[in-house]
């Protein structure tokens, strides 16, 4: 069974005269990955927190599995939490705690498991990420990569139905980005949980996600599939996946007319502007593991594309239609899993 759909319809936070986004609407499709990226400061952080009742929106609703979690009670608010894993930034372990007894905390504090059944799932979680036979060893004991990957066991030893992942790629390396990137998708293909990344990695953003999404200014810029996205001529989208100064977004967020004129007019006269090269076309998507079951997301996602073709550019089409018919080939994953993946080294 696919993870649970979000709907989040007109949500608006703010701290005190600030406010940080207003009215937010979009949809995270069920059982597919999505990221949320933005340049620093955007809130999108935010906006994470939102989802699981850390903070509270002014105005708007956020609803998951028919429960409206901006107006639910106490009570029900603790059921859908259930329905969460997160992975925060640092992977928020306890320090006093070793690993095995981080990522069984959850299992003790919300289920009735015994002993020997609790063993059992954590030993499984901890394989699932890479960590057996660092279960003994303490937080501080290890690398930040380690830390990670241990935050992801625990957030998943409660077999979620949405994963929350804020800033996967925090301190590490690029390499070892791609590893949790990978270790993601990995993820997705077996349980099929709907999967949110907050991040500002554009590697991330242009090779794992099935949907992105973009906040800046305040507002939510755009949210869709990765094909609509990738080809987009939205100007704050299309600078950000690019790495490029040139566009609307500024060293204070934001870059009045004058300045944009001349940056441009520096980029006639051959001054180089930063950022990655452009890459024509569609990246292709990381796909899981070979042994890995095939990522059901894929196909819903490819559906949902194919049905609004017509309404994109023509260039876009063209770079869809590309992208699709290599995505029609059989993949190197397996149609049945075989174990636990290899373990990733972070």
């Amino acid at each position: 069974m696919a993870g649970l759909e979000i709907v989040v319809e007109g949500l608006t936070k703010s701290f005190g005269s600030q406010t940080i986004w207003a009215d937010v609407t979009l949809t995270l499709p069920p059982g597919e990955v999505s990221v949320l990226l933005g340049p620093s400061g955007t809130g999108k952080s935010v906006f994470l927190k939102s989802l699981i009742g850390l903070l509270t929106p002014e105005r708007g609703s956020i609803l998951i599995g028919g429960t409206d979690i901006v107006r639910c009670t106490s009570a029900e608010l603790y059921e859908v939490r259930k329905l969460f894993g997160v992975l925060f930034q640092d992977g928020a372990l306890f320090g006093s705690m070793n690993l095995f007894d981080n990522t069984a905390f959850p299992l003790r504090e919300h289920t009735k498991k015994s002993e020997s059944e609790i063993r059992r799932v954590v030993m499984e979680k901890l394989e699932l990420v890479g960590l057996l036979g660092a279960e003994l060893k303490l937080p501080g004991e290890i690398s930040g990569g380690m830390r990670k990957r241990a935050g992801l066991a625990r957030a998943l030893v409660l077999d979620p139905q949405i994963l929350l992942v804020d800033e996967p790629d925090s301190g590490l390396d690029p390499v070892r980005t791609t590893y949790i990137s990978q270790l993601l998708i990995d993820i997705n293909a077996q349980i099929d949980a709907t999967v949110l990344i907050v991040s500002h990695n554009i590697n991330l953003a242009r090779t794992v996600p099935d949907n992105i999404g973009m906040l800046f200014r305040r507002e939510l810029v755009m949210f869709g599939p990765r094909e609509v996205l990738l080809t987009s001529d939205e100007p704050v989208v299309k600078q950000f996946l690019n790495g490029t100064m040139i566009g609307p977004i500024g060293m204070s967020e934001e870059k009045d007319e004058a300045q944009m004129i001349h940056e441009q007019a520096m980029v006639d006269a051959g001054h180089h502007h930063g950022g990655v090269d452009h890459v024509e076309g569609i990246i292709p998507q990381l796909r899981p593991t070979p042994g890995m079951p095939i990522r059901q997301a894929v196909a819903r996602r490819q559906e949902r594309v194919r049905a609004m073709m017509r309404s994109l550019p023509l260039s876009a089409q063209t770079a869809i239609i590309d992208s699709l018919a290599e995505l029609d080939e059989p993949a190197h994953s397996g149609d049945e899993p075989s174990g636990s993946p290899q373990a990733v080294r972070i």
